[in-house]
């Protein structure tokens, strides 16, 4: 009966948007923006090294670390100060010189919604002032952690909203930095906010338009992390965030595919992610998403609830996390079971560490874990 109520509602939803009675939702309308980064003319043109540089847009991330790692450190350099806004953005690149450049981005701009960016010893690895402005921070030594997560987060987050200090820990630089704090020294987190997300609730967040254009985005953050020779990462998928997770997943070099507070990630079950990483998924009792219809019919709708049994995934425990925003809050069972993903000490079961071995605490926090 549930079922059958829930498509009725997605029914008449769909129906009032195909009839065009649904305009009241449509004013926050957002431009995904795709394409390179900012300069790229300029650094298509640029023959300072005596050659073409890699393309930012057509040079895979394994292509252009090649280039990077056939350069001196004077002509890295070099580079960073003719063209901080590409080099800042460009997948593949060392870290070190993204880490430069967006730095030399971020202080020459004026715009005061980027100015907290810039403070010193912040790891940005991407910045892009276009639009609402993407950003993506590092929590942690990203060169030498055995570890890399990265969150995804879902809505109404932008480069000027990345720092914000209303519901902290539902923002994605909070996400980050209390994720990289419970997991520990050897791990690193990612605060990726390199996407256009949806604003409030309307058809953007009921459809899948922005989170196919974001899904590309992060395979291609997520290659460029492996060609600079890091560890694949885990990925923590909130809300939205969770949409462009499932699109990307068949393509995404990912140890592990963490969803909370998802609508549905595009796919009848886990299987049908086909990705090679372990899924979890994560809803609190209080979590407003539960109200959201798990169907998807003329393109609104993200489908399965990943937290149902059927649809296969590994369930987190999430009884202490309070609303949509309360999965990364200290001291929460969704946080410490996180964390043990994170570290990567849980057992494929998620609890059969040995009870006296350096996983257990970790193989606890997971104990009601499921495939």
């Amino acid at each position: 009966m549930r079922r059958y109520a829930r498509t009725v509602v997605a029914f008449a939803l769909a129906t009032s948007v195909v009839a065009g009675t649904a305009g009241w939702v449509s004013g926050d309308a957002q431009q995904a923006l795709t394409g390179p980064p900012p300069g790229t003319a300029q650094w298509r043109a640029d023959r300072v090294l005596g050659a073409e540089l890699p393309d930012p847009e057509r040079s895979t991330p394994a292509e252009v670390a090649s280039f990077f790692a056939g350069l001196s450190a004077k002509e890295r350099q070099l580079l960073v100060l003719r063209h901080p806004s590409v080099v800042g953005n460009l997948d593949g690149a060392p870290l070190e010189v993204r880490y430069r450049a967006n730095s030399l981005a971020l202080n020459a701009s004026d715009d005061p919604r980027y100015r907290s960016l810039a403070a010193p010893g912040r790891q940005i690895l991407a910045f892009d002032p276009r639009g609402r402005g993407l950003v993506a921070e590092v929590f942690g030594d990203l060169r030498a952690a055995a570890r890399v997560s990265v969150v995804v987060p879902g809505s109404d987050n932008d480069a000027g909203t990345f720092d914000r200090k209303v519901a902290a820990h539902g923002a994605p630089a909070g996400m980050a930095r209390t994720l990289q704090e419970e997991a520990g020294p050897e791990t690193a987190v990612i605060a990726w906010a390199g996407y256009t997300t949806p604003v409030g609730v309307g058809v953007d967040a009921a459809t899948g338009r922005l989170a196919e254009a974001g899904a590309g985005r992060l395979t291609r953050f997520a290659e460029g992390l492996t060609a600079d020779g890091l560890p694949e990462p885990a990925m923590f998928c909130h809300s939205y965030g969770s949409v462009v997770c499932g699109i990307a997943a068949h393509r995404l070099p990912a140890t592990d595919l963490v969803v909370l507070g998802s609508p549905g990630m595009r796919a009848d079950d886990a299987a049908g992610l086909r990705t090679k990483a372990r899924v979890w998924a994560a809803k609190d009792p209080t979590d407003w998403i539960d109200n959201v219809p798990n169907v998807r019919f003329a393109g609104l709708g993200h489908g399965a609830d990943p937290t149902d049994p059927a649809f296969g995934a590994r369930r987190v425990p999430a009884d202490e996390a309070r609303g949509h925003a309360g999965y990364f809050a200290p001291g929460t069972d969704s946080l410490r079971a996180f964390a043990a993903i994170a570290r990567g000490t849980t057992t494929p079961e998620g609890a059969h560490a040995p009870a006296d071995g350096p996983a257990s605490a970790d193989a606890r926090a997971l104990e009601g874990a499921t495939r």
